[in-house]
């Protein structure tokens, strides 16, 4: 395996050895000096097409504290606003002899064409592709679930998948790659995906998809899931789309938000996830965002750690993902 373009490439054998590194990574974080030298003398390129804070920033934390090289590409400012090419920034990349590239593109198969088009032969990373994929975004939330669902049960997570868990995903499921990244992940790794949001928001073929779906958010609260993930309404894909896939924010907030009335009926083990940015008082109220049961500003410290295993599995020598 030379690059990491969606989650339902991963075997189940190669998500624990990417969970297992990313704890490994994570131990390693607790020292006085963070700094690895695996990857002294490589160089990355996070090749954002779109806007990002956690996953751009995280991504260049990773690399760093592998002792990488980093160049940050952003679209705005670049040769991209003067009409060049995913190809020639790409040939440009390879005339400089870059060794990995981390890329987030608008475009739905942005990372797997810059990966097989013959124009790059580094490993790529796909941090995002249109409503596509975002495989590290559901390591991060599987590693983190992993930790909170074996915590309970004691003993060493390493070569422990997710085999039992229950994970409820509530929101506008038809734009999002984490939704549909975390289905392929998750039932990889054993759990039992219920997805939840209005028939507006759900992707047409959902049913063949290796998940239940139910249109109605308390139903799926009353099988005590293992954890919640609510997820943003992603507007800005939906007015180029047209808009109107529901009534109102009031509307869709009864409907599908996680407001105090069903946070209060969560069982204490249920953890509260999401992917970020939350939208509050939408799909999530502040009470809920902030309780002890939220993971969510955990879910972005384990993205370093999960960045950090999948930088050396694909780019050290000693990696051993390839």
């Amino acid at each position: 395996m030379k690059h990491l373009l969606s989650a339902a490439d991963l075997s189940h054998e190669q998500a624990l050895k990417i969970l297992d590194t990313a704890e490994a990574m994570a131990m390693t974080q607790s020292r006085q000096v963070k700094k690895l030298p695996t990857l002294r003398g490589k160089t990355v390129v996070n090749l954002f097409f779109e806007d990002s804070t956690r996953t751009r920033i995280s991504f260049e934390t990773a690399a760093k504290r592998l002792s990488a090289d980093v160049i940050n590409f952003s679209a705005k400012g670049s040769s991209v606003s003067k009409g060049e090419s995913l190809k020639d920034t790409a040939l440009t990349l390879q005339a400089m002899r870059v060794d990995g590239i981390v890329i987030r593109h608008r475009f739905s198969g942005a990372a797997y064409r810059l990966a097989h088009a013959g124009w790059s032969d580094v490993p790529v990373i796909n941090a995002g592709d249109g409503n596509h994929q975002h495989p590290t975004q559901a390591l991060l939330d599987a590693m983190t679930l992993r930790r909170h669902y074996w915590g309970a049960r004691g003993g060493e997570l390493a070569g422990k998948d997710l085999k039992g868990a229950k994970v409820v995903i509530v929101g506008d499921i038809l734009h999002s790659r984490v939704a549909r990244s975390n289905v392929d992940l998750m039932g990889t790794l054993g759990a039992q995906v219920t997805l939840v949001g209005p028939p507006t928001l759900m992707p047409v073929g959902v049913e063949d998809w290796n998940c239940d779906f139910t249109y109605d958010f308390d139903t799926a609260l009353n099988t005590e899931p293992d954890a919640v993930m609510m997820l943003r309404v992603q507007n800005e894909r939906m007015s180029a789309a047209g808009g109107g896939f529901f009534p109102s924010v009031g509307e869709y907030h009864r409907a599908y938000g996680l407001d105090r009335s069903r946070f209060e009926r969560l069982p204490e083990k249920t953890v509260i996830m999401h992917p970020g940015p939350m939208n509050r008082g939408m799909e999530i109220c502040a009470e809920a965002a902030d309780s002890p049961q939220s993971v969510v500003v955990e879910q972005v410290g384990n993205g370093v750690n999960i960045r950090m295993s999948v930088l050396y599995l694909l780019l050290a020598p000693e990696g051993g993902l390839l």
